[in-house]
C-alpha cells in the first residue's frame, strides 16, 4: 500500500508518492501540450536528471489519476509512454518503477527514435513533432481546418456577458444549453433523445471509459475493432478487461468472427466506430449494422458506437444509434474533430437509466466537466455557422480524399478502400516491406509513420500504414515512399 503525507497542491501540481511526498508535477489546463505530453515530459526530466532514482516506485495510475483530477486514461497513457521509451518498469502486480539509466553523468540523452517502435512511441511524437515534420500519420486536423474563427467569436462575446459563464462546478450532467442542442443535432439524424440522455465529458476518451466502467468489470471480455482506437486500448488493459478483437472488413466488422466468438467469450461490451473507422476510413453498411444488432441482442451485450468522426461524414450515413435507438445503444462524440481538441468537450448519449450510472462514475472521478469550454461549444453551436463549418469540412476533406489517392496510386500504394470522406486512408505496399523498420526511418527523415500493427489490439503484424490525407501535401513524402516502392523486397 502506497504511504503518502500529506502534501499541499500549488495550483494544478500532482502529488508523487514513493513512501513520501517527493516532488510534484505542474500541471496546466490552459497549455497547448496535452495532459499526456506534459505528465510524459515532466516525469522524464526528472527521471535523465537524478532526481527520481532507480527503483522509485510511482503512484498506481488509480491513485495518480486520483490526486491529480486527470483521467486514469491520460495517466495510463503517459505511463506507457515512458515505458515504451525504457524510462519506466511496468512489474505485474507492483506497479511502475524507474528503470536504472545509463551512466553518462547525471544528464541523460535525449534518444532520436525509441527502440520501441509502437502505438505509444507513435502518439509521443505526434504530440513532440517540430515544424518540419510531416504528421502523415496523425490522427487529428490541422489547425486550419478546425472552427477558429468559431471558437474565437464564442470567446469575444462570452467575455462581454460574464454572466453566461459558470464559474463553478456547474450541473454534473454538463452545460444544459449545450445538451439541449445536441439533442437537435441527433433528432436531425433520427435519434430521439432528451437532455436526461446526454452527459457532457472531458472529451470523448473519458465518455468510452464511464462507459466501459458501467458495463464491466475486472476479467470481463470486451470486444473492440481489430485493427482500432489503438490509444484507448491501455486504458482497458489497466480495467484488468480481456480485449478481444474483431476483424473490420470495409463494410464493418466481420459478422462470422463476431458471431463464433460471441459464442464462447461472452462479452459484455462491443465497442465500434461505425462511421469514418479509424484507421481505415471505411463506413459500416446498414446490412451489416442491421446484424450487429441482432447479435447483440442474441447474445447479450452491449453496443458502444464511438462516432467520434461522424459529423464528418455525410448526413445519411447509417449509425448504430439511429437504427438501434438509445435503449440498445451507447453513443459516443465529441467536438475535438470539428471544433478544437484544446477544449476537450464530449458526451455520452444513451438511455435514461444508463445515463444515472454514468453520472455516478463521472462524479466519483471528476465531479462535473469543463463548464467553460461546454460554453463555448454551446455558443458555437447555438450561433448557427457550425453546419455551414461542417458542409464546408465535409467538402474538402472529400476532395483531398481524391486527391491523395491519385497520389498514392501514382506512387503504387494499394488501398485497403477508397473513403468518401473523413481524414483517413489504409494503403500498402505491392511487396512485403519492414513497416517498422521503414517507420524508423522515416522518422529520421522528419516523417512520422503509423503502421497497421499500431492499431491491433495484439500488435499483430500488418501490411498497411494509416495516412493523414490532410498531411499528405508535401513531395518530401511521396519522395520517401516512391524509393521504397521501387526498392526490391
Amino acid at each position: 500500500m502506497e504511504n503518502s503525507h500529506d502534501c499541499p497542491f500549488e495550483g494544478t501540481g500532482l502529488k508523487i508518492f514513493s513512501g513520501s511526498c517527493i516532488d510534484m508535477l505542474k500541471l496546466s489546463m490552459a497549455s497547448h501540450q496535452p495532459l499526456v505530453a506534459q505528465i510524459v515530459t515532466q516525469i522524464a526530466e526528472r527521471i535523465r536528471t537524478g532526481d527520481w532514482p532507480e527503483g522509485m516506485r510511482l503512484p498506481s495510475i488509480r491513485r495518480l489519476s486520483a490526486d491529480s483530477g486527470v483521467s486514469p486514461l491520460t495517466v495510463s497513457n503517459a505511463y506507457n509512454r515512458l515505458v515504451a521509451d525504457g524510462l519506466l518498469e511496468a512489474r505485474r502486480a507492483s506497479g511502475y518503477f524507474v528503470t536504472r539509466q545509463e551512466d553518462s553523468g547525471r544528464v541523460l540523452p535525449q534518444r532520436t527514435v525509441a527502440t520501441s517502435v509502437d502505438s505509444l512511441w507513435l502518439l509521443q511524437r505526434a504530440y513532440e513533432s517540430t515544424p518540419n515534420h510531416i504528421q502523415a500519420g496523425c490522427g487529428w486536423l490541422p489547425d486550419s481546418y478546425l472552427f477558429g474563427s468559431g471558437v474565437k467569436q464564442a470567446l469575444s462575446s462570452l467575455g462581454r456577458k460574464s454572466e453566461l459563464i459558470n464559474l463553478g462546478y456547474g450541473n454534473p450532467y454538463g452545460h444544459e444549453g449545450l445538451r439541449e442542442q445536441i439533442c437537435l443535432m441527433l433528432s436531425r439524424q433520427g435519434i430521439a433523445c432528451n437532455t436526461s440522455s446526454i452527459i457532457m465529458t472531458h472529451g470523448a476518451s473519458q465518455a468510452l471509459e464511464l462507459a466501459v466502467r458501467c458495463l464491466a468489470q475486472n476479467g470481463d471480455t470486451i470486444f473492440v475493432e481489430d485493427p482500432g482506437y489503438c490509444n484507448f486500448f491501455p486504458a482497458l488493459q489497466a480495467l484488468g478487461l480481456n480485449i478481444v478483437g474483431i476483424p473490420r472488413l470495409q463494410d464493418g466488422p466481420c459478422l462470422e468472427t463476431l458471431q463464433k466468438l460471441a459464442q464462447v467469450k461472452a462479452p459484455k461490451v462491443f465497442i465500434i466506430n461505425t462511421r469514418l473507422h479509424n484507421p481505415t476510413g471505411t463506413s459500416c453498411s446498414a446490412p451489416v449494422l442491421h446484424q450487429v444488432l441482432k447479435l447483440a441482442e442474441l447474445y447479450g451485450f452491449t453496443l458502444i458506437e464511438d462516432d467520434i468522426f461522424g459529423d464528418l461524414a455525410a448526413e445519411k450515413t447509417p449509425t448504430l444509434a439511429y437504427l438501434g435507438r438509445l435503449e440498445q445503444v451507447i453513443r459516443v462524440s465529441s467536438f475535438s474533430k470539428t471544433i478544437s481538441p484544446g477544449l476537450r468537450v464530449g458526451y455520452v448519449a444513451c438511455s435514461p437509466s444508463m445515463a444515472h450510472h454514468i453520472l455516478k462514475l463521472k462524479m466519483a472521478s471528476s465531479l462535473t466537466s469543463n463548464g467553460i469550454s461546454e460554453a463555448i461549444v454551446h455558443h458555437i453551436l447555438a450561433d448557427g455557422r457550425y453546419r455551414l463549418h461542417l458542409a464546408r469540412l465535409r467538402e474538402a476533406l472529400s476532395e483531398l480524399q481524391k486527391s491523395a489517392g491519385k497520389k498514392f496510386q501514382k506512387c503504387g500504394l494499394i488501398p485497403f478502400e477508397k473513403p468518401d470522406g473523413g481524414m483517413f486512408c489504409l494503403m500498402r505496399f505491392p511487396h512485403e516491406i519492414d513497416l517498422l523498420a521503414l517507420t524508423k526511418e522515416a522518422a529520421l527523415a522528419g516523417i512520422m509513420l503509423a503502421p497497421g500493427s499500431y492499431f491491433s489490439p495484439n500488435n499483430a503484424p500488418s501490411p498497411w500504414l494509416r495516412f493523414n490525407i490532410t498531411h499528405t501535401n508535401s513531395p518530401r513524402l511521396f519522395s520517401f515512399l516512391n524509393q521504397r516502392v521501387f526498392q526490391k523486397p
